[in-house]
């Protein structure tokens, strides 16, 4: 019999309420170590407040997050902010593209390595082995991720001067780049023509393989979403209407009548 996976993220009943409005109501989910699961809905039907929520962008008014670290340790994540949950190992995109558009590609992904470095300001100060050791480590480090996304070409570019397919790309790599067990991506296929989607499908399939990572996305791409994810949770109105594998998902009523109608055929 085959080994159960570890849960490695928790969301138990959160809520959140914005000046007497509840966006999302009583939402549950549970990951398990290496999954790659998928989260629909209609605009404004609150995925991208969720992923606020276990980004820790936004702090739920009620409910619970709990998150195994790399370490394996039981951490409630409620109230921790955005750069110390991604030090703990959870790392996310986002549906605008946020990039240093005037530093270059290789630039972008090396920030995101921050968290991971080992020197300290004396040793860069007088550049001592420990810093150059580093610093090959680093430029290693960036050269794989970008070979991995096949930007690796345009690693002296401005990341302002990325097409928008390689920009959603690069905002990947600087996602994994800083070590996460857990990765959110918002959106990755938006604005991406046929050739490109099917790219990136192919390489979320690769960087969960070999990163070991578990994967909640958000897409509204439903041939992407049916094609890659393993099971599916759809939102309508702050609440989950529907949860099952992509087959149980398209045959849903409820979900047809809220959301997909021809799209999942």
């Amino acid at each position: 019999m085959a080994e159960e996976k570890k849960t490695v993220l928790q969301a138990s009943d959160i809520s959140i309420v914005f000046g007497g409005l509840t966006a999302v109501s009583n939402f549950s989910c549970e990951l398990k170590e290496g999954e790659l699961v998928g989260l629909i809905g209609p605009n404004g039907a609150g995925k991208t407040t969720i992923f606020n929520m276990l980004s820790g962008v936004y702090t739920p008014t009620s409910g619970q997050i709990t998150f195994w670290d790399r370490d394996n340790k039981v951490r409630v994540i409620n109230k921790k902010s955005p750069a110390q949950l991604n030090k703990m190992g959870i790392a996310r995109t986002f549906q605008n593209i946020r990039l240093f558009g005037n530093l270059t590609v290789a630039d972008n992904v090396r920030i995101a390595l921050h968290n991971q470095r080992i020197v300290n300001p004396f040793d860069v100060l007088l550049r001592l082995p420990r810093f150059r050791r580093d610093e090959k480590i680093m430029t290693q480090r960036v050269d794989e991720l970008l070979s991995i996304l096949k930007i690796q070409d345009k690693k002296d570019e401005l990341a302002k001067n990325l097409s928008y397919g390689e920009q959603r790309k690069l905002e990947i790599a600087r996602a994994i780049a800083s070590n996460p067990k857990v990765l959110l991506l918002d959106e990755p296929a938006a604005g991406m023509n046929p050739q490109e989607t099917e790219e990136l499908r192919q390489m979320i399939e690769i960087i969960r393989r070999d990163f070991n990572l578990t994967v909640l996305l958000i897409e509204h791409d439903m041939k992407f979403v049916m094609g890659i994810c393993e099971r599916i949770m759809v939102l309508d109105y702050g609440r989950i209407i529907a949860h099952g594998t992509p087959d149980e998902i398209k045959t849903n009523p409820d979900v047809i009548k809220a959301y997909l109608g021809n799209e999942a055929s």
